[in-house]
């Protein structure tokens, strides 16, 4: 049993040592030894006082290990720094782990894609340990440890102008020696992903995902509070409202977390301001609860880009400003085409700057016959 539950590997943390051949010669042999959490004997490393006899050489007391960690965490009397605690917490991980791993069918693996960077003052909320439950049942995660990215601790706020340019470098660099070379060899054939982070870096991680790849976008609900789905869609009406002349700027506004009135546009670009808007009917923070929902935002997303191309042109800067929940501001930028859409100068509100700023910008298509 407890050569099963470890996979046939040392349990001490950071080890990980096949235990069923020689490290020397390849042969196949058990150098494995099991190793007592609480101690067999009273005198022993770590004492038996908070343990039954019964129970000293049941599974739950005992780590597979290799020989020199075996020596290692009973080299002082009383276990020194390999406590009870500590060496429980390993063995736990260890065995967790095995099972999470090798308990995956293959067609329902997913690697788990979490990014994180401040929103105002609040850093991310991500923890790993609630994605499971998330993508339960249709997918389990691939890896005991998710890919993140986004920077930790960072000291860099939305107000700051530096923010932007500094969050997207790090966010495109890390996604392109994290992610894409193991999509581009097949090593990752599904994400499972979960954001938090402003608006149009959100967006722009969708950019990087694209619309090929094979991807679940998950939304952090307030109520009740976790990233699950819910099991059933609620009653939803998504709006188109789009604009009587064309003579303008195209600027596209989403508002289903809020309502973005025509005045904060007009702010920013000016009266003459083309105004194309998707939104909620009765937008509020946790309208989004289902995929059925969600799949309607890309179809709405979708259709608005094609349209508002179709009228201004494929070169025409479109301005996106956006209230929407993180996963549809994913889903944004995954439907986005760069090789046919227009330019997107995405928005974000900031308090602290009275209004919308620019934020980030994706690069169009450029047409035949110009150069870039």
């Amino acid at each position: 049993m407890l050569w099963g539950r470890a996979a046939g590997r040392c349990e001490f943390d950071g080890c990980n040592r096949l235990l069923s051949r020689s490290p020397v010669t390849q042969e196949s042999v058990n150098i494995a030894e099991r190793a007592h959490i609480w101690s067999f004997s009273n005198d022993g490393p770590r004492g038996n006082d908070g343990i039954d006899d019964e129970s000293l050489n049941d599974t739950v007391n005992l780590m597979l290990m290799c020989h020199d960690c075996h020596k290692k965490m009973d080299k002082e009397n009383d276990g020194g720094r390999y406590t009870v605690e500590l060496l429980q917490a390993w063995k736990a991980g260890h065995e967790y782990r095995v099972e999470l791993v090798t308990g995956i069918n293959p067609s329902k693996r997913s690697h788990v894609l979490m990014y994180g960077a401040n929103v105002g003052d609040q850093a991310a909320p991500l923890d790993f340990n609630l994605t499971g439950t998330a993508m339960f049942p249709d997918r389990y995660p691939a890896e005991a440890q998710p890919i993140r990215l986004g920077m930790t601790n960072s000291a860099w706020r939305d107000r700051d102008p530096e923010f932007w340019n500094i969050e997207e470098t790090n966010l495109l660099r890390q996604f392109k020696d994290r992610v894409e070379p193991r999509l581009s060899q097949g090593e990752i054939l599904h994400l499972s992903t979960f954001g938090f982070a402003p608006q149009p870096l959100l967006i722009r991680l969708g950019a990087c995902l694209s619309d090929i790849s094979d991807v679940d976008v998950y939304q952090l609900r307030r109520e009740p509070r976790g990233w699950q789905w819910a099991s059933t869609s609620p009653s939803f009406e998504v709006v188109v409202d789009r604009p009587t002349t064309f003579a303008g700027q195209p600027a596209l506004v989403i508002g289903i977390s809020a309502t973005i009135t025509p005045d904060r546009i007009q702010r920013v670009l000016g009266r003459d301001a083309v105004i194309w808007t998707v939104r909620a009917s009765t937008p509020h923070n946790d309208w989004l609860q289902s995929r059925d929902q969600l799949r309607a935002l890309r179809k709405c997303f979708r259709q608005m880009l094609n349209e508002i191309k179709a009228v201004h042109g494929q070169t025409t800067t479109i301005h996106a400003f956006p209230a929407m929940p993180v996963a549809a501001a994913v889903e944004l930028g995954r439907v986005r085409m760069p090789k046919a859409d227009a330019p997107m100068l995405i928005y974000d509100q900031v308090n602290d700057r009275d209004g919308f700023v620019p934020a980030i910008t994706l690069a169009g298509s450029v047409p035949q016959g110009e150069k870039k």
